[in-house]
């Protein structure tokens, strides 16, 4: 197992950008990122969670997240255009796990979609009986199946800052109606196709997060960033599902739930760092997002 990637090198004849969480953004020598018609995404193998980012890497992250969304960009092409100029023209220092994309000026939401009641969906609807403005029916619990699937967008933090979750009425005063109810519309048709594919393998799509632009070519809305992901999705198990408790996953919420152990000894609420990750979680999160990618595309990693 190679040691992980947290640092995208120096690639000649492009600036680095914009670095994120996970992903590292090039334009090409000289442009300005701002109008840049084509970009360069490098997916790292760093990894966050709760608005932190986590010491060692999990090695292969990065290409497993490129190779994952590919995939399921093929499988939504006829719903939305995704970002994707290329995955092979691209420097031979970062194959593998960078993609040449098509430059977006950014949605600033976060569009998720759940069909599952859990994580920040769960604590919204025991405070208030709703979901992102959804008043849901009483009497649901963890993991209890929403009766359709839902759009609930959140603010868009920058790093260090956290995610707020918003109504859909207050993202429409904020961006306008017609663009959110066709993110509200493209976010769900994408989640229902993935969550038809998913079934099939014996995954329960859920919920996911997507981020969508407009080009800067012809100002389509396009799907970016990443999709599909174990960063930004839960994968359950079909076969073992069961309303009311929290379900194994193959995703990062197993990284989550160990930062939140006594095992991890770190107090969510101070303002100490998180504690570097054990070795056996670096290894145990690295096998779940393979059989994420491989149960879900068919593929051998």
């Amino acid at each position: 197992m190679a040691e992980p990637l947290t640092q995208a090198p120096d690639l000649a004849g492009w600036d680095r950008a914009v670095t994120g969480k996970v992903r590292e953004l090039y334009v090409p020598a000289g442009e300005d990122p701002a109008h840049a018609e084509q970009v360069l995404v490098v997916a790292t193998d760093r990894i966050s969670a709760y608005d932190h980012a986590l010491s060692p890497g999990i090695p292969d992250k990065g290409r497993i997240l490129t190779a994952m969304s590919l995939f399921w960009f093929e499988q939504l092409a006829d719903i939305v255009p995704s970002h994707v100029l290329s995955s092979t023209d691209v420097p031979a220092e970062v194959a593998g796990r960078a993609l040449l994309c098509r430059g977006l000026d950014m949605v600033p939401l976060e569009c998720v979609v759940r069909g599952y009641l859990t994580g920040s969906g769960l604590t919204d609807y025991e405070r208030d009986g709703a979901v992102g403005g959804h008043e849901l029916p009483a009497g649901l619990v963890e993991a209890s199946r929403l009766p359709r699937p839902l759009f609930t967008p959140s603010t868009k933090a920058e790093q260090g800052e956290h995610d707020e979750n918003i109504t859909v009425d207050t993202a429409r005063e904020r961006l306008g109606a017609e663009l959110v109810d066709e993110l509200d519309r493209l976010t769900r048709a994408v989640y229902i196709r993935a969550q038809e594919v998913a079934a099939e393998r014996g995954i329960l799509l859920a919920d996911t997060k997507l981020e969508f632009g407009h080009s800067r070519t012809d100002g389509t809305l396009t799907l970016g960033d990443e999709v599909l992901t174990p960063d930004s999705s839960r994968f359950w198990f079909a076969d073992t599902y069961r309303e009311g408790v929290v379900q194994p996953s193959l995703d990062k919420q197993y990284v989550r739930d160990w930062l939140t152990s006594p095992a991890s000894g770190w107090d969510r609420a101070s303002d100490a760092p998180p504690p570097e990750l054990p070795a056996e979680v670096v290894a145990a999160t690295r096998e779940r997002y393979i059989e994420a990618y491989e149960r879900l595309t068919g593929t051998t990693f």
